[in-house]
């Protein structure tokens, strides 16, 4: 066990090496050493919320209103089907409760049931009398809220990265709700702003032969609906459009804020698909208004003077510069598959988070000046050369997450404060078990032997027990839990290394030169 093949020192001094360039970045300003390379150094530590500060976020999606939608959009699947059958019915108006459609004639009735019970998948029917009542069953039900709060969350995701933070954190909680953090954003209502729209974008002729005043005096025209002005500044509070979208938002492939005139104004760009609609409509509709829609608000009505083909365009409006970039981020994001509501919202500031990192600080020098105290009072020699380990175990736990760009948290901080503790437990187990085979009479060299060799089983047992325990809480826990599952797991990889292999090595190399006649531990 004390022999070392000059690979083998090679390849521990390599390591430590990398350890020490890797960790070093940490303890230089910000930006000293900055690469883009993720294989090289000059990657710090990514600090967490409550030790940057930034903004904490739950926000609660809205899975009435995608049931709501889903049900509309069967009812009047259903209903079509019941129209190509002769059947006459009333829909009701769609709840998140079902899709409900009154058969007009009673002999009807079992003709319709039978439409709508094969009119789409995983669907139940109830109601009583000429009442059809179709709801989605549970794994139907699960599926679709399953998938609606996944597309939130990339689609909230994505408006995060798009404000260019570093690693915002973005997770589920419970069945309707997502947690969101961003440390080091210096404006919190921004992101209230830009998370709490649903972003949904559509475009609508307007109607040209009433408006929306007229309307509402003599009753909508077929087909339309009264929509309010996003801005008031050409006069107008209210439009009226056409219901039908003749271009859904879904086809934006792009948006960027630019200027036109001198004003901030937001550029789009349509797919294929979306680009010969857009070219389309606007070629048979010289002279109308061309409503762009945004979450049930008219942002812009231009008037289609001339077909704009190529499917490029911009929306004007009285924007500022930041409204300009915010509208042109939510629409390359897109939009929410439901609206969200902000249920709690805090702020912490950089000042909380510095005290936490002092504090951290404070409680590991003071953890790890005990622990080398203990060492060298118990084991001399052999505990200095477990203190050398120690501070490389703690080098490379620094280096593994500046490579790795994990999130350090106030939690984490106390894995590392755990990890200083542990990362003496190896030598601790070898040391002991030296001195027992010496007191047994083995030489030095047999008892430094025999000592490695037999904890080695002990030392794994008791080590890849906490690893799967870390593990387990990195799995099934959250947030802070996970950041301390983090540096526990790195800390409990990176002690091993250097309580078995480092410390050996310092051991061996002192043997070697000095050929001890006695050895006191």
């Amino acid at each position: 066990m004390l022999y070392f093949t000059k690979w083998k020192a090679a390849l521990v001094l390599l390591v430590c090496a990398l350890g020490v360039i890797y960790a070093a970045p940490n303890f230089l300003p910000s930006g000293t050493l900055a690469t883009e390379s993720s294989y090289l150094p000059g990657k710090q530590i990514n600090l967490g919320l409550d030790l940057r500060g930034g903004s904490h976020m739950l926000l609660e999606v809205d899975t009435d209103s995608v049931l709501r939608e889903r049900y509309d959009a069967l009812a009047d699947a259903i209903r079509t089907e019941l129209r190509q059958e002769q059947i006459r019915n009333r829909p009701r108006e769609a709840t998140a409760n079902g899709a409900e459609i009154t058969i007009l004639r009673a002999d009807d009735v079992e003709k319709a049931r039978e439409i709508a019970r094969t009119a789409e998948p995983n669907t139940e029917l109830s109601g009583e009398g000429n009442n059809i009542v179709v709801t989605y069953n549970e794994v139907a039900y699960r599926e679709l809220i399953d998938r609606a709060i996944a597309q939130s969350l990339e689609v909230v995701r994505r408006r995060v990265d798009e404000l260019g933070t570093t690693e915002p954190s973005i997770q589920r909680q419970g069945e309707n709700r997502i947690v969101v953090q961003v440390p080091g954003l210096d404006d919190p209502s921004r992101l209230r702003d830009i998370l709490g729209r649903t972003a949904k974008m559509n475009f609508h002729l307007v109607n040209n032969e009433k408006t929306a005043a007229d309307a509402r005096a003599t009753g909508l025209p077929p087909g339309t609906m009264i929509l309010p002005s996003a801005d008031e500044g050409d006069g107008i509070r209210e439009y009226l459009i056409d219901r039908r979208i003749v271009v859904s938002g879904d086809n934006l492939v792009d948006s960027q804020p630019t200027f036109s005139d001198g004003r901030p104004v937001v550029s789009f760009r349509f797919d294929a698909a979306g680009g010969a609609r857009f070219g389309d409509i606007t070629s048979k509709n010289a002279g109308r208004g061309l409503a762009i829609v945004l979450d049930g608000e008219v942002i812009s009505a231009p008037r289609i003077n001339e077909p704009i083909l190529g499917g490029n365009g911009i929306i004007t409006g009285q924007f500022s510069v930041q409204e300009a970039n915010d509208l042109s981020l939510l629409l390359r994001a897109g939009a929410l598959p439901a609206p969200m509501q902000i249920l709690e919202e805090r702020s912490v500031g950089p000042g909380l988070g510095q005290d936490s990192v002092e504090a951290g600080e404070f409680a590991a020098v003071l953890g790890l000046v005990f622990v080398i105290a203990f060492m060298v009072i118990s084991y001399g020699r052999f505990g200095v050369y477990a203190d050398i380990a120690l501070m490389m175990n703690l080098i490379l736990v620094l280096a593994v997450m500046s490579v790795l760009q994990a999130t350090l948290t106030l939690p984490g901080i106390a894995g590392i404060v755990l990890t200083v503790g542990m990362a003496v437990d190896a030598n601790v187990l070898i040391f002991e078990r030296i001195r027992e085979e010496r007191r047994n009479g083995r030489t030095i060299i047999n008892a430094i032997d025999a000592g490695y060799r037999s904890a080695m089983s002990t030392i794994l047992d008791a080590n890849i027990t906490t690893l799967i325990a870390a593990l387990v809480l990195f799995s099934f826990g959250s947030g802070p839990i996970k950041g301390f599952a983090v540096t526990l797991a790195i800390g409990i990889i990176t002690s091993m290394f250097s309580a078995i292999w480092l410390t050996r090595l310092l051991i061996a190399a002192w043997v070697k030169r000095s050929r001890p006649t006695e050895l006191v531990i």
